[in-house]
This record gives C-alpha cells, sequence and structure tokens, in this order.
C-alpha cells in the first residue's frame, strides 16, 4: 500500500521536532537521528514506512523540512524544534528586510512584546512576503509583519539561515517591526 507523504511528512516532522520520545528515539544534541533506527521504531510503533518512502518526502517536499546527513546515515528536521537541538548554524548576514506571518488577532501583543519564539527555540523568518503570507493563512486571517533584519543585525542580533532557507533569530523586538 503507498505511504501518504502528506501524513509521512507530518509525522517526521512531530517526531524529529517535538516528540521523539514518542517512539523511542534519542536526538543527537544538534539533531540528527539514525534514519534505519527512526524507520524501524516508527515501524515498531504502528506507523509504517520504509526508508526509501522517507527518503521520497525528504527529495519531493516543497517545504525541504528535513535535512539528511552528508553521508546519508541520518536525518534532522531542519529547524522547527520545540526540543533542545542545537542546529550548528552559523551566523549570518540577513537580507535588509524578512518577512513574519501570523494571524491578526495576534498582532496587538506582538507589537508590544515583539516576535518570541514561543513553543519553538527561535523566531522563524521568511525571506519573501509570499511564504509569510503562507504561513499567516494557516494560523487564521494572514498579517504579514516587515522586519528591519539589516538594522537588527547592525545591532548586534544574530541571524541563522536554516537548511530549507528559513531564517532564524532568537526575538524581534516591536521597534524592528513595520
Amino acid at each position: 500500500m503507498p505511504v501518504d507523504q502528506i501524513q509521512l511528512s507530518k509525522f517526521l516532522s512531530f517526531v524529529l521536532r517535538h516528540k521523539p520520545d514518542e517512539i523511542g528515539l534519542t536526538l543527537s544534541a544538534d539533531g540528527w537521528v539514525n534514519i534505519d533506527e527512526l524507520v524501524e521504531k516508527a515501524n515498531a510503533a504502528g506507523t509504517r514506512f520504509s526508508r526509501a518512502d522517507l527518503l521520497d518526502v525528504v527529495a519531493t517536499s516543497d517545504k525541504k523540512r528535513f535535512s539528511i546527513s552528508a553521508d546519508g546515515r541520518e536525518i534532522r528536521a531542519a529547524q522547527g524544534h520545540s526540543v533542545s537541538v542545537e542546529l550548528g548554524l552559523p551566523p549570518q548576514q540577513p537580507p535588509s528586510i524578512l518577512y513574519h506571518g501570523t494571524a491578526t488577532r495576534f498582532v496587538d501583543v506582538i507589537l508590544v512584546e515583539g516576535l518570541k519564539p514561543q513553543a519553538r527555540q527561535q523566531v522563524h523568518l521568511s525571506a519573501d512576503e509570499a511564504t509569510a503570507l503562507r504561513v499567516g493563512q494557516r494560523h487564521g486571517k494572514p498579517h504579514i509583519f516587515k522586519v528591519d533584519a539589516g538594522a537588527m543585525h547592525g545591532k548586534g542580533f544574530k541571524f541563522y539561515r536554516a537548511d530549507n532557507g528559513v531564517w532564524l533569530t532568537d526575538h524581534v523586538p516591536p521597534q524592528f517591526l513595520g
């Protein structure tokens, strides 16, 4: 029976970002897990797929949520973790403007407190408005914030670019939001 790629992607996100212990996995400090161990433990827990199914989801995912190690033995979520991992991404100079999509119901709080990582380790920012809009739509009526990343970087804030192109930072104070 063919594997539902969307369901498998959601399962991988859940296990690799949030609850590896749900199937008895332990992520390395930098978020990696052996692919064969992941497949074995997932199958034992009732989520059935093969190594080939997993690699197909990784290769065909438009969001590029997962990274495969250079030797092809390990996988990790590119970003979005709520469990503690250190992705080892080097700080980079961001584009001058980045974007953050959210729901309109959060705008007033964000204008006071800025953007916080909430349940994740870092704030996620997009390089383009279209991506930010899609993210915002997932949470309700969308609102797009422009983030003055250039000014933030100039003030010493660090930015990181995940393998899938998502920009990460620890916090965006309200004065950098437009």
